[in-house]
């Protein structure tokens, strides 16, 4: 029976997002420059052409990915919960909860790896990062109330994407790993 203009709109839809989907992971683990689009498409099961009909090259591709890896809810959830009449504890704590429950999403865990692969390759550095000099501005409130760690915020900030940046990686490509909870994570910043 043919196929409606519907169901091969739907068809291409879905293999677009495979693409995305199977071309992040492979991108998460082996950065941009160790991928290859034959490696790539065996990865995925497919052909190399079928991923040159929906991206012109492996840059576009990339930039595709990049921009899902956008950490713009992240910064907003860190900027809002600065602002609130909370101890500084109290906001790492819900970040720590925040991060912990997405963590459980492969997709989340996805953006963190590809979104500090991204911060790693800038030649500004870490640092120049919104979603770090928020939570820096956190610590350093608690630091000021005596209930956070003593130390540069901007390195301990470093320190907690850090260790979410670690287990991002492990919820990808580690079986049966134990993820890290609330309390370890938020230990991570306590004085």
């Amino acid at each position: 029976m043919p196929k409606t203009e519907e169901q091969f709109r739907q068809m291409r839809d879905d293999m677009r997002s495979r693409i995305l989907r199977e071309s992040s992971l492979y991108f998460a683990k082996n950065g941009f420059g160790d991928t290859k689009i034959s490696d790539l498409a065996k990865h995925i099961g497919i052909g190399q052409g079928t991923i040159y009909l929906y991206f012109k090259s492996k840059e576009e591709l990339f930039e595709e990915i990049r921009k899902n890896a956008d950490n713009t809810n992240e910064v907003k959830l860190i900027k809002a919960l600065a602002k609130l009449p909370l101890s500084a504890a109290a906001k790492i704590e819900r970040i720590s909860a925040e991060v912990i429950k997405k963590l459980e999403d492969e997709e989340y865990a996805v953006k963190i790896t590809i979104y500090t692969q991204l911060l790693l390759e800038q030649d500004s550095g870490l640092y120049k990062s919104e979603m770090y000099e928020a939570l820096a501005g956190i610590i350093k409130k608690g630091q000021k109330e005596g209930r956070l760690v003593k130390g540069d915020p901007l390195m301990l900030a470093d320190l907690y994407w850090g260790t979410v940046y670690l287990y991002a990686l492990k919820k990808l490509f580690i079986k049966d790993f134990k993820m890290i909870d609330k309390s370890t994570l938020c230990h991570l910043l306590e004085g």
